[in-house]
């Protein structure tokens, strides 16, 4: 009855406040100003929105784990019914004590402040309803022009508020106020609302709270930062203690409560800020949700309106990221190149799912910093595009080459495609996407070994072997493995396409001399891992709007881009690798397929592998610039290496990562070979003839293959060798091996490979086991030496490889 009186007679209380504020002497206008306010007080409109406030959104792994919270406001919205009883009790005694007899409008309080805002001066006194007025209109502005006027100290505004109240007052009930009160109000230090000043000074939720603690809490909103318990603990507990007294003069509590609570200390247990993802552990893919989100024209007209709806909306991202996948893959980058190496050089690593573009992983050694300068600290995701957060990309290598194997596969080549080209060769005619020829190119194979005089698709791509793969992209035309490239998704890091590549004299494009993310070439990867489907990177698989009612859920984004033969026939090639090739060194139990990659001079160091359920790519090199910061007679941590090849610390930070990666995932085999393609071994005999094409499962091949010489010493191996009809070259790099140092610890091609009479072998020595660095090539790549590892020369020849 009493609530419903005062509602009655609000715009009569109004009018007389009004009446006493034109009793006052004024100032200038402000009587006229005062007695137009009067004359129009019941013409105001009356209708406020309540929109929700602005809540935090909550970014989650997809195991429901939060990664991080974005928001301009620290606030989580919760009901009344979610909220001690006794938080209410404490913000009723000391803002509004009447709330529940009144209609809207503290009538002495409106009075008194009434009067001292015609005096020039701002007072309080407002009831809760009123609070909760000013705090909508101040938070649902629009503009800064918008946000001032619902602050300004006039008798304007307060009549504003008041208007509002009455009408308010007529159609929300007193609980609903109150909730909207409670989660609306400012309670100091960036907490929002009574569950965010729980969680941020107690450690507790609303519901939690107890008498002493919700009495502070109370005590914060009149003046937050004068009363903030984490810096002004005394001015806070004094504060509190009136709160107590408050509640007990009101009969909320008993004296004995009141007095019971204020022996008692404040008992803060104060929260670090977590808004943004410099707090998360995972800050970088925090950052690259966060980008995704502000660059999607399906949250918003333009990036100011979606950056706000992230930030205040209150949003239940759910995300792809799997956490111990994610910690494997940061704990296998911080291993190797830790975060504040002296010399600088970064790692990073992205896991990606096949078949559906699900970014599982996204490590860095880095930590997330604005400041560049300070060592081991920056904003830049080295795993992405820069238009994503990243930098404008690395020159992958010979990671490049399975693009020129797919092509070469589609165009209908075998796997026993050969060119005899020794360590050195020369194309020539070959000509770019407009048809126009391009200057010769003498590309070699860099170190001192020989890839073989005859090579074919399987043992050119164990070896890696540059002027195989000079040859076939000629074979197949640039155009065509651009084409392909493009066709798998890849582009440019810094957003531009091939375009160079088409119409300049690119004639590397095979070796890698493209600058480009590790997402973006375990993109293109999973399409061979997924037997031909290209999925769009996906990152966030579904968004909760629970203030808009709706659940965005997001798919997979896949197409088929190549068939299913020429998707297996690649992995089929790259499987080989691990059977005596470039990445023999780095074995994982599942079946797995890889290819590593070097540039020239070892700027920057690749590791590009999958299994049929998990791609993972990793980049080495120097954010200053490779080309000036390369990889040689460098210290990383407590390893010193005299050269960075793909396989000696990308290839074990992605055998660390998917050794732990894999444990839960399905040890799914990959399909077999398609047999259109051919079955071989090993190269065409080489008989100096042009013999391009020339399909090597119509070559004698010798009788027994290459003997095993595994365990021999080098002078026996070399003699076992030549006996059985073939030239064999001692390399001077050595690899890791259980077979003693000084003895033979691996052969290319491997044991039991039919090759024609006076074919290379390339032979590797032991160095006992120890790849941890120092010796030759401070623990190089375990193959760093032998034909593959190639220097393209002549027009753009970059791209060295293993």
């Amino acid at each position: 009855m009493l609530q419903r009186i005062g509602q009655l007679v609000g715009v009569g209380i109004v009018a007389g406040v009004l009446v006493a504020a034109l009793a006052l002497p004024a100032v200038g206008g402000m009587g006229i100003t005062a007695r137009n306010v009067a004359t129009g007080f019941l013409n105001m409109p009356s209708e406020l929105e309540t929109p929700p406030p602005p809540e935090r959104s909550v970014i989650y792994d997809r195991d429901g784990q939060v990664i991080a919270e974005i928001y301009d406001q620290n606030r989580e919205v919760v009901e009344i019914d979610d909220m001690a009883p006794v938080m209410s009790k404490a913000i009723i005694a000391m803002e509004d004590s009447s709330f529940y007899e009144h209609g809207g409008i503290d009538i002495a309080g409106t009075f008194r402040a009434a009067i001292r805002t015609v005096s020039g001066d701002v007072e309080g006194g407002s009831s809760i309803t009123q609070q909760y007025v000013k705090n909508v209109l101040v938070e649902s502005a629009d503009s800064q022009a918008e946000q001032e006027q619902a602050r300004e100290t006039t008798l304007g505004r307060k009549v504003r508020e008041l208007r509002y109240a009455v009408a308010l007052e007529q159609r929300m009930s007193k609980e609903e106020i109150l909730e909207g009160y409670l989660n609306i109000a400012y309670f100091g230090d960036g907490a929002y609302g009574a569950e965010s000043a729980a969680q941020h000074f107690f450690g507790v939720s609303a519901d939690e709270l107890e008498l002493s603690q919700a009495a502070t809490l109370a005590g914060t909103v009149r003046y937050p930062y004068l009363y903030n318990p984490r810096l002004n603990s005394e001015a806070a507990k004094n504060r509190r203690d009136v709160v107590l007294d408050r509640m007990a003069k009101t009969g909320a509590i008993t004296p004995a409560e009141a007095k019971e609570a204020k022996a008692s200390g404040l008992g803060l247990d104060v929260s670090d800020p977590s808004n943004g993802c410099m707090p998360s552990d995972q800050p970088f893919f925090c950052d690259y949700v966060v980008q995704q989100i502000e660059s999607d024209e399906r949250y918003g007209e333009n990036e100011t309106q979606r950056a706000r709806w992230l930030r205040t909306a209150g949003l239940q991202i759910h995300t792809s990221l799997d956490a111990d996948m994610q910690q494997a893959a940061q704990d296998a980058v911080d291993d190797w190149v830790p975060r504040k190496n002296k010399s600088r050089k970064v790692g990073a690593e992205v896991l990606v799912e096949p078949g559906t573009g699900r970014i599982r992983g996204m490590a860095q050694s880095r930590d997330y910093g604005p400041d560049e300068s300070n060592l081991g600290e920056t904003s830049i995701n080295f795993t992405v595009d820069a238009e994503d957060g990243g930098s404008n990309g690395f020159q992958s290598g010979s990671t490049f080459k399975p693009f020129t194997l797919a092509a070469a596969l589609k165009a209908g080549k075998t796997f026993g495609t050969s060119y005899s080209t020794g360590n050195t060769t020369t194309i020539t005619g070959q000509r770019n996407c407009n048809g126009g020829r391009l200057a010769d190119w003498t590309v070699s194979n860099a170190g001192d070994t020989e890839g073989g005089s005859t090579n074919n698709m399987v043992s050119g791509t164990k070896g890696s072997v540059n002027t195989y793969f000079a040859s076939l992209q000629a074979d197949v035309g640039l155009c065509n493995v651009i084409e392909m490239a493009e066709t798998l998704g890849m582009h440019r890091a810094d957003g531009t396409g091939f375009d160079n590549a088409r119409t300049q004299a690119n004639n590397s494009f095979t070796l890698g001399s493209e600058e480009v993310s590790p997402l973006n070439l375990a993109t293109a990867y999973s399409v061979f891992a997924s037997r031909g489907m290209l999925c769009q990177p996906q990152a966030i698989t579904q968004i909760v709007d629970e203030h808009a009612g709706e659940t965005i859920d997001i798919e997979p984004e896949c197409e088929r881009v190549i068939s299913k033969d020429v998707a297996d026939g690649v992995s089929h090639l790259l499987q080989q690798t691990f059977e005596g090739g470039t990445t023999q060194a780095v074995p994982i139990d599942p079946p797995a397929a890889a290819k590593t990659g070097t540039t020239d001079n070892s700027a920057s160091a690749w590791f590009a592998g999958y299994t049929p359920n998990l791609v993972g790519t990793v980049f080495v090199g120097d954010p200053r610039g490779p080309q000036n910061h390369p990889l040689r007679n460098v210290t990383i941590g407590d390893r010193h290496y005299s050269y960075v090849y793909g396989a000696t610390i990308p290839g074990p930070i992605w055998q660390d990562t998917m050794e732990k990666a894999t444990e839960e995932l399905p040890a799914d085999g990959f399909p077999s070979p398609p047999s259109k393609y051919g079955s071989t071994s090993g190269p065409p005999p080489d008989d100096g003839g042009d013999d391009e094409g020339q399909d090597a499962e119509t070559a004698a091949n010798t009788a027994d293959g290459v003997p095993d010489v595994l365990g021999m010493s080098s002078d026996e191996a070399v003699g076992t060798l030549q006996a059985a009809g073939f030239d064999a070259n001692l390399s001077s790099t050595r690899v890791p091996s259980d077979n003693p140092a000084d003895t033979v610890g691996a052969v290319n091609p491997e044991p039991g490979t039919g090759l024609p009479e006076g074919a290379t072998v390339n032979v590797f020595l032991s160095n006992g086991g120890d790849s941890d660095g120092g010796g030759n090539g401070g623990g190089g790549d375990a193959f760093g030496g032998w034909g593959g590892t190639g220097l393209g020369l002549g027009n753009q020849g970059r791209g060295r490889d293993e």
